[in-house]
């Protein structure tokens, strides 16, 4: 269990700030002689962490563009100081804008971060950096680093018995594994780099990357200014913009004079696009669709609303709500009952023997058995002896298990009118709802000389500032227009 949780602790990976240090030979010299061994340590971890991370965030299930991925991944590596190191590459179905490495060569790049890229080199930028600190090391010590601050988080969710949850007490130690600190970026872009150049890209790519994710932080900033909220952002190890940080600057150049030839020229824009035109954009088909405060799931076929003013997390084990000021959590989670059990109220006191219940009551629910209690010294985020509202409802041989906590701590759950409404709204999903459920994708599509920004957010579907998130995909942020003739991207 700590061998899992040290690796899986290291999860939040270094989006990039894709920067440079200097070379030191000595070090180069220790890099070069590692040789990766198939049983060691270090690959055992990675496997582990790599069955963690894709059952939480789920793998996205174009093959031809994870292997598309792939393909440019084993290039990079074979030109590394690790080359046969058994490499794996992954694009998760997370749609953060993200990309991370586990120990012994597991290398990931969330959906999200994808539509950003303008070109296939600047994924190779992001994979490069992500090879780099593999190579030096930088995965494994983040294990040792963020050991406590991963298993503060862990712990919390195993007491709690809600383990989706206890994300909601793991924010410190999520600061602490969202990068590895600016000298090992630095370090990381300097091979990174080193890499692009060697198997035929520009290595100018790493500075277009790291400037488009500077764009997208001054944004997510801005955003949050105008929301009264806190910015969630990746790094922001950078004072300055990329395009003049000297140090970055100076690395990208060393990169390229080193490559025997000059610099590389691949861009490889076409192919690129090609391959992420109809990316998912947000939740996948398999995760489900939130619309508003309504979410919609087409393979499980079911509906739900939650309050309009929730924020609502959609993983793929769980769903969970969570109220203003983090007053209020309500996670449903399905459970295979035994084949015997079809009853909600006799599964439920299955689970719940020899606990002290309160306003036990037996419902319907929108034509669906349902069975409902309060459960008192219960288990929650709030403490390990809450009032914890309980819902389970029968569907399609499942069992739907609802469980709402709220911050104080009464003999019934300050929420709780909230929890049995959400719960209620659980039905069958219609047969003219299930567009509802579909995601929106990303599409290309060639300017005109009458294309604009402006009239392309009038149509695309983004919820939220949509000229500034077309602008951000296609790096035009903040004021730039789509020439005739450009490829752009779209969502419909």
């Amino acid at each position: 269990m700590l061998a899992l949780l040290a690796c899986t602790a290291l999860a939040g990976g270094a989006v990039l700030p894709l920067v440079a240090a200097g070379q030191d030979p000595e070090k180069q010299e220790e890099i070069k002689k590692e040789k990766p061994k198939k049983d060691s340590k270090e690959v055992r971890l990675g496997k582990q962490a790599h069955v963690y991370l894709t059952q939480q965030k789920g793998v996205h299930d174009d093959l031809e563009l994870q292997d598309y991925v792939r393909r440019i991944g084993q290039k990079l590596a074979a030109v590394s100081e690790r080359p046969d190191l058994d490499w794996q590459f992954t694009i998760d179905d997370a749609e953060d804008i993200n990309a991370y490495a586990t120990a012994g060569g597991y290398v990931y790049i969330s959906r999200g971060i994808l539509p950003y890229m303008q070109n296939e080199a600047q994924l190779a930028a992001v994979i490069a950096h992500e090879i780099g600190h593999n190579v030096a090391g930088h995965s494994m010590a983040r294990q040792r680093q963020s050991l406590l601050a991963g298993l503060a988080s862990a712990a919390t969710a195993i007491l709690t018995g809600m383990p989706a949850l206890g994300q909601l007490t793991g924010e410190v130690g999520t600061a602490v594994i969202m990068g590895h600190g600016r000298e090992a970026e630095l370090e990381a872009d300097r091979l990174g780099a080193r890499y692009l150049a060697a198997a035929g890209y520009d290595p100018g790519a790493m500075i277009e990357m790291l400037a488009i994710m500077k764009d997208n932080e001054t944004f997510q900033r801005e955003r949050a200014r105008l929301e009264g909220r806190q910015a969630r952002v990746y790094h922001g190890v950078y004072s300055s913009h990329p395009s003049v940080d000297q140090r970055l600057q100076q690395a990208v150049a060393e990169a390229g004079k080193a490559r025997a030839g000059g610099a590389g020229s691949t861009l490889n824009t076409e192919e690129f696009l090609k391959a992420i035109d109809g990316l998912p954009v947000g939740s996948s088909r398999r995760q489900g669709m939130l619309r508003g405060n309504r979410f919609y799931h087409a393979d499980m076929q079911f509906t739900l609303a939650f309050p309009a003013n929730w924020q609502v997390v959609n993983a793929p084990a769980y769903l969970l709500g969570v109220g203003p000021n983090k007053e209020h959590v309500l996670e449903l989670r399905t459970q295979v009952p035994p084949s015997d059990l079809t009853d909600p109220r006799d599964f439920a006191m299955r689970g719940l023997a020899n606990r002290r219940l309160d306003r036990v009551e037996t419902l319907e629910i929108n034509g669906l058995k349902a069975w409902t209690a309060i459960v008192r010294n219960d288990a929650s985020p709030y403490g390990k002896t809450t009032s914890v509202r309980y819902v389970v409802i029968y569907y399609d041989n499942l069992m739907w298990v609802f469980k709402g906590a709220s911050r104080s701590n009464l003999a019934v759950p300050a929420g709780d009118s909230l929890f049995l409404s959400t719960a209620r709204t659980f039905r069958r999903l219609r047969s003219n709802e299930f567009e509802l459920a579909e995601p929106h994708r990303l599409k290309v599509i060639r300017a005109t000389e009458s294309t604009t920004i402006a009239g392309l957010a009038q149509t695309a579907k983004i919820e939220k500032y949509p000229e500034q998130e077309l602008r951000l995909f296609n790096g035009l942020y903040p004021k730039g227009e789509p020439k005739p003739g450009d490829m752009i991207k779209t969502v419909r």
